[in-house]
């Protein structure tokens, strides 16, 4: 299994913490190296905007050189505009930040061997 960095959108600012069910509106949005489990925390500046928070974050995303990002919910835009830059986004996820990307990983992993 190679390298990956995957964002996760949290409630809190660490890989215990909650994925959020909201895209645009999560406190935090973790960065981490799918090897080494090393994270950093970047709160969100768009949690507050009064529309288009979901737009916001994800061209925020876009230009951080993520290759997945792991959210509970999220709104047509924002997922489009995350998957037209090429990213991988897995949605109804929930559970710790930790466990859901290990959960994500396994999942990827069995699909490319299924194919």
């Amino acid at each position: 299994m190679g390298f990956m960095k995957v964002g996760i959108v949290t409630e809190g600012d660490d890989l215990s913490s909650f994925v959020a069910e909201d895209f645009g509106r999560a406190p935090y949005f973790l960065i981490v190296d799918s090897e080494t489990m090393d994270y950093e925390v970047v709160g969100n500046e768009f949690k507050d905007a009064a529309e288009g928070a979901g737009m916001l974050v994800a061209d925020a995303i876009v230009g951080l050189g993520l290759e997945a990002v792991i959210v509970g919910g999220i709104g047509p835009h924002g997922y489009d505009r995350l998957t037209g830059a090429g990213l991988t986004v897995s949605f109804d996820e929930d559970g710790p930040a930790e466990m859901a990307l290990k959960n994500f990983l396994r999942r990827r992993e069995r699909m490319k061997k299924s194919q």
